[in-house]
């Protein structure tokens, strides 16, 4: 596994001056692409009227390399941690069935005891938040997927330091970290309500590979759900959002980012699993000083569905 940690990696280098507006965001060859849904059928499909804890499981990253936290926050186990839940189902009539997943990062201001956690003593660091994922710690995949089209409607919050993600690692980058695959299909920044980052992260040696692009959208994300999907192939990745392809910055045309693993993953059955995190953003200075309304914000997933 690489020295940079997954979320200490420099993105602004690649996507300083990238942004693609959704307008241009289709290149003239991508204009004609179907519907990445189009010619598929659903394959697993969870609307959240419940959370599903043969499925989901809660708290810090499923990984052997590091204790699974980063930025900010301590993610919580299923229960909670300090006398807080993060994790509710709550009704949202904008959604399909009138139910979300709600994620909530609450500022606790002092000393903490979470296991593992490096933040507990930290001032900036007392926080606690959620990640949702469909793998265990002990390497066990309670769904994962080769390949397929990926999709979650998700809606963010607003806020200086939040920092959501909807992303994948494969599954033998749990209990054999000396390399991993990160698919990030969405990481956004409370206070760039219009902008977000894709990016395909291929850690460790020998071969480690990195491709991103930033997102300039239409839409203010922390105002409206919106879709952000990727289509995974036998050799490659592609970002969409709203359904509509996402362009690669260096060439103006679809994002296609080369898989350069993909002979390790058929040699080893792999598969990606999913993860749904509210992290926050430790790269930026913290308020000072935060603000009532800035200690506790939330996401919202509408749904998170697979196509093949």
């Amino acid at each position: 596994m690489s020295t940079l940690h997954r979320r200490t990696f420099v993105k602004g280098s690649i996507v300083a001056g990238a942004g693609s507006m959704l307008g241009p965001l289709i290149s003239s060859q991508a204009s004609a692409a179907e519907d990445p849904t189009a010619g598929r059928t659903v394959i697993f499909d969870d609307q959240f009227r419940t959370i599903d804890w043969t499925v989901w499981d809660a708290g810090r990253k499923a990984t052997t390399f590091d204790p699974g936290f980063y930025g900010r926050a301590a993610f919580a186990r299923s229960t909670g941690e300090e006398g807080f839940n993060p994790y509710a189902i709550v009704n949202d009539a904008a959604t399909a069935n009138g139910k979300a997943l709600q994620i909530t990062a609450k500022y606790i201001g002092k000393e903490m005891s979470v296991p593992y956690y490096f933040g507990n003593k930290i001032p900036d660091s007392q926080w606690v938040s959620g990640n949702l994922q469909t793998a265990r710690g002990d390497g066990t995949i309670m769904k994962g997927w080769r390949k397929g089209y990926f999709e979650a409607r998700m809606l963010f919050p607003k806020h200086p330091l939040s920092w959501p993600a909807f992303w994948f690692m494969n599954g033998r980058s749990i209990l054999n970290p000396k390399t991993s695959i990160e698919i990030d299909v969405v990481e956004h920044k409370g206070f760039e309500p219009k902008t977000y980052g894709a990016y395909l992260h291929e850690w460790g040696q020998p071969g480690e590979h990195h491709e991103g692009a930033g997102v300039n959208t239409p839409v203010d994300m922390t105002t409206q759900y919106c879709r952000y999907g990727v289509l995974i192939t036998d050799t490659d990745c592609r970002p969409y959002f709203e359904r509509q392809p996402v362009n690669d910055p260096a060439t103006g045309k679809q994002a296609i980012w080369p898989i350069t693993r993909a002979p390790e993953l058929a040699a080893n059955n792999d598969v990606f699993w999913p993860l749904l995190t509210l992290a926050l953003h430790a790269d930026v200075p913290f308020p000072d000083p935060l603000l009532p309304e800035h200690m506790e914000t939330s996401m919202r997933v509408d749904y998170f569905r697979v196509y093949a």
